[in-house]
């Protein structure tokens, strides 16, 4: 059984003091390079400016995205300028963008949250003849000229296909996702329940969101935990969520760590490939931040000489088990 509510939540509390301090050193960081545009990459001839703004400034995802387009920057010799918020916000995700466009940049590489409201910014851009094209989530109902990213869809399908083959066909589940609003975790989500939907004995018991949020999804999946004891698995849809699912289970004390609980991932993060190699993570869906960031800088480069391109550029998607890992926890 679980542990009580006070021993959880003290713990969580001194996680959250502890991210409390890194969010200030960030928040400094992240205000220093709005008040002066600064690049994190600096080239002979900045003829061509782009901005790549993230949905979590540190994100460890988003800085794999980032490391993509930095390099494919310096490969075509362009700049590029990487922003975004502290932490995951849309509002202040809008208003970064509406100080870009202010600034008359040359191109837009931003993730696509929130339809309703990154629609109408998105096409403000591409009116004042700024290009935008959306990253890791897409908005299609906008005027962006393309999205560079992950089939969400077809990604919580292959979750959805992955517990099947490991359950059987029998499983509890508590779904943790990043948003709901952004496209990328609906898709995940929806995927995931399409492929699991012929199965009677697998049973979806509740979604709840971390906002891309460690804590936050230690949080959501120990509510789950507390109000359907029954779980015995958790599936999470953004790179943070199955390792707050793991540090809820930790803290928490329970027997679900190994054994009875089940935990299918999102992303390959160090972490996360450790857990698997340990047996407490049994599987992760991994996409490709890196190739992404690459592709995205790419296609808006041909853009803006006037070229033809493709306006969804899909990347891979495949899962990884314990078995594709060598003792190290590292891809072979």
């Amino acid at each position: 059984m679980l542990r009580s509510h006070k021993t959880f939540y003290f713990s969580m509390a001194v996680m959250l003091l502890a991210f409390s301090g890194i969010a200030v050193f960030y928040a400094w960081k992240a205000m220093q390079i709005n008040n002066n545009l600064t690049s994190d990459i600096t080239v002979d001839n900045p003829a061509i400016h782009l901005v790549l703004i993230s949905q979590e400034y540190d994100n460890p995802y988003w800085r794999l995205i980032q490391q993509g387009a930095r390099e494919m920057a310096i490969l075509k010799g362009v700049e590029i300028e990487y922003l975004g918020p502290t932490q995951a916000d849309v509002r202040e995700h809008i208003k970064i963008i509406e100080m870009v466009i202010a600034s008359k940049v040359d191109g837009i590489i931003t993730q696509g949250l929130d339809e309703k409201e990154f629609t109408p910014v998105i096409n403000k851009a591409m009116s004042l003849g700024i290009p935008v094209i959306t990253v890791d989530s897409d908005a299609p109902d906008s005027q962006r000229v393309a999205y560079v990213g992950t089939d969400n869809y077809t990604a919580g399908y292959m979750a959805g296909k992955e517990l099947i083959q490991q359950s059987g066909g029998n499983a509890r589940v508590g779904i943790i996702t990043g948003s709901f609003t952004a496209s990328n975790q609906i898709d995940r989500v929806q995927g995931f329940k399409d492929a699991v939907k012929a199965y009677p004995n697998i049973r979806v018991l509740d979604v709840t969101e971390s906002n891309i949020s460690r804590i936050q999804s230690a949080a959501s999946a120990y509510s789950i935990a507390q109000r359907y004891p029954e779980v015995d698995t958790f599936i999470g849809t953004s790179a943070l969520d199955g390792l707050g699912i793991v540090q809820m289970l930790k803290e928490s004390g329970d027997e679900l760590v190994k054994g009875r609980a089940r935990i299918i991932a999102f992303d390959d993060l160090p972490e996360t490939l450790s857990y698997i190699d340990q047996g407490v993570i049994e599987a992760t869906v991994v996409q490709q931040p890196y190739i992404m960031g690459q592709e995205s800088v790419n296609l808006m480069l041909e853009y803006l000489q006037g070229k033809k391109i493709v306006t969804v550029f899909n990347t891979d998607t495949k899962v990884v088990r314990r078995a594709d890992l060598t003792g190290t926890g590292e891809k072979q």
